[in-house]
């Protein structure tokens, strides 16, 4: 592996690609800590410390920007616009033909759809920094054992103030998907993932030291050694994959015979990776985020309702919330493993190229075949991220940790995955020129 490092740095267009990428990954992280305008820093640094370990209901989007949402940050809203917007225009493709259609040109089509990304990405950032600001004025934000100076972090509660303050965040969320695609471009892995990548790594030192001060050096270490086998098991489940064989048959077109090659169909065990996490979690914040709002001002006792989203949906240190999240994660799993794998669309393709699968014949039956397969090897894959996404809300329960605990959810799936497509990009870009990869 030394040998290996020592070649990226003796190739001159791989060194530049990677030294590209790190550049903008620092720039990224500075922005992190760059407060926004009339945002008091001392304030907000005040409330971080006294909030709540379980508490706030941004704990998804603040992993996601690395803590930069509960600083008030330039870069507060991180990338969740830019995934929210992929997501949506990815969805939308089953409802409006057509999405569908651009998505079946190509390249310029999937140009357009890359630019309606971008138009809904600015959108929402507009929307969530107006809902960021006016929760960060009512103090709702650092969670519920937040002091009441925390309903003074924003200095100036103008207008003009307000409008800065969106542009602002909006702005940066802007910068920070130019940013991602300027590393898909120019610099080694998908910008947007490794971004989402550095964003929850930053995270990892701060969370295992607050288990460290607040547990025995025994349970850290404990916890430590069950980090590891997490990962060795996320790193076999996300490179396990059902491969059904295809063979072609031979075409004669003039005197050259094209065809008869045998290849597979990689149905992966995990095919929808964590955006079933993510849909279950923003779904999971809605009732709380709305029970928020209707808190009664006067200190008089919230309504019924309200009592019972805050005491049931809010924390996930209580076995309803965990239940649900889980049978969540795992609709969620099929419904978008149906979305984007079309065993129909599949087995037409494979019938317009003479493809076939043995035993099965071409048409509806490879179809059928095809849907048979998928739904049973989509089980273990739903069961066993409805199981990771649990260990942070265990953790929590069993020993009071964060609920972004590391070793678990969204963030070793994240880890995990972007560390493993990047190494491979590099493995690939060094056997080009060495004949011998990063990985043996």
């Amino acid at each position: 592996m030394f040998r290996a490092v020592a070649r990226i740095m003796r190739t001159p267009d791989l060194r530049k690609k990677i030294g590209f990428t790190l550049a903008i990954i620092a720039l990224f992280r500075l922005g992190s800590y760059i407060p926004a305008p009339f945002v008091d820093y001392a304030s907000v640094q005040a409330c971080l410390a006294s909030a709540s370990s379980s508490g706030g209901l941004y704990d998804l989007i603040n992993l996601f920007s690395g803590g930069a949402l509960l600083k008030l940050s330039v870069f507060a809203l991180g990338i969740m616009p830019y995934i929210t917007s992929s997501i949506i225009v990815q969805l939308l493709r089953v409802v409006i033909p057509h999405f569908d259609s651009l998505y079946k040109e190509g390249q310029s089509g999937q140009a357009k759809l890359t630019q309606y990304t971008r138009y809904l990405t600015i959108a929402l950032g507009v929307l969530q920094s107006t809902t960021l600001i006016t929760v960060a004025r009512s103090g709702a934000l650092f969670g519920t054992s937040a002091s009441a100076s925390c309903t003074s972090i924003i200095s100036n509660d103008s207008w003009y103030a307000i409008l800065l303050m969106v542009i602002t965040l909006t702005a940066g969320t802007g910068l920070i998907m130019w940013m991602g695609e300027l590393v898909t471009e120019r610099g080694i892995g998908n910008g947007m993932s490794l971004l989402i990548f550095t964003s929850i790594a930053a995270q990892f030192p701060s969370a295992l030291w607050a288990i460290e001060q607040s547990q025995s050096f025994e349970l850290f270490l404990f916890v430590i050694l069950v980090g590891l086998v997490i990962m060795m098991a996320v790193v076999f489940v996300e490179q396990s994959q059902r491969r059904i064989p295809v063979q072609y048959a031979k075409r004669m077109v003039g005197r050259r015979t094209y065809g008869g090659n045998n290849t597979y169909i990689p149905i992966k065990v995990n095919m929808a990776g964590v955006v079933p996490v993510i849909f279950a979690s923003s779904l999971l914040y809605l009732p709380a985020l709305i029970a928020q709002f209707n808190q009664p001002s006067d200190g008089s006792a919230p309504a019924p309702w309200v009592t019972w989203i805050q005491s049931n949906l809010t924390s996930g240190d209580n076995w309803f919330y965990m239940v649900l999240y889980f049978l969540l994660i795992v609709g969620f799993t099929y419904f978008y493993v149906a979305i984007t794998f079309n065993p129909e669309e599949v087995a037409d393709n494979m019938k317009k190229y003479g493809g076939f699968i043995p035993g099965i014949r071409a048409g509806r039956p490879t179809a059928e075949y095809l849907d048979f397969v998928l739904t049973r090897v989509t089980l273990p894959g739903a069961l066993y991220l409805g199981l990771i996404a649990l260990i942070p809300l265990a953790a929590l329960a069993l020993f009071g940790a964060n609920q972004n605990f590391p070793f678990g959810g969204a963030s070793i799936l994240i880890i995990v995955g972007v560390g493993l497509e990047t190494v491979k990009q590099i493995d690939s870009q060094l056997q080009q020129r060495h004949y011998e990869g990063l990985l043996r």
